[in-house]
């Protein structure tokens, strides 16, 4: 698969995941992103999310982190709610918990950190991605993940 197709995602695993991403122009993946296919292919990460929780680094963590994604329709931004507690992860587009951590993030920037393709500190650090809370949490969040090399 060579072209950011939305509807064959959920057929891909992790890996040639990664490697679409890294394959994709930034202005495609900002394009798909800012349409009709949006809300598919971010409920298809998330739902992603719990398989590639590495419990065993997780350790007693308990948490919750609200990622928000910015640049929806008319600006709209899509919230997902992760939680870790007892050495599982749940994720939810309906967000019900305080977090202790919230990161705001454009959808091109989430799909890099979910795909391996760039670095959470370094987007951090260039202001690509907004932290508020944990920021100890922040800096680990990716540590808890299998988050797969493209």
């Amino acid at each position: 698969m060579t072209d950011f197709n939305p509807d064959a995602l959920s057929s891909i695993g992790p890996k040639e995941f990664a490697a679409l991403v890294k394959a994709t122009p930034d202005a495609k993946l900002a394009e798909v992103m800012a349409g009709d296919s949006r809300t598919k292919i971010l409920d298809e990460v998330f739902n992603r999310m719990p398989t590639l929780f590495r419990a065993e680094r997780a350790g007693n963590t308990s948490t919750v982190i609200h990622w928000i994604i910015t640049g929806g329709a008319d600006g709209a931004s899509d919230t997902y709610e992760t939680v870790i507690e007892n050495g599982a992860c749940t994720v939810t587009n309906q967000p019900a918990r305080d977090p202790k951590l919230a990161m705001t993030m454009d959808a091109v920037t989430f799909l890099k950190v979910v795909s391996g393709d760039g670095n959470p500190m370094m987007l951090f650090m260039t202001g690509k991605i907004k932290a508020k809370g944990d920021l100890g949490l922040a800096a680990n969040v990716a540590k808890l993940f299998d988050i797969p090399k493209a």
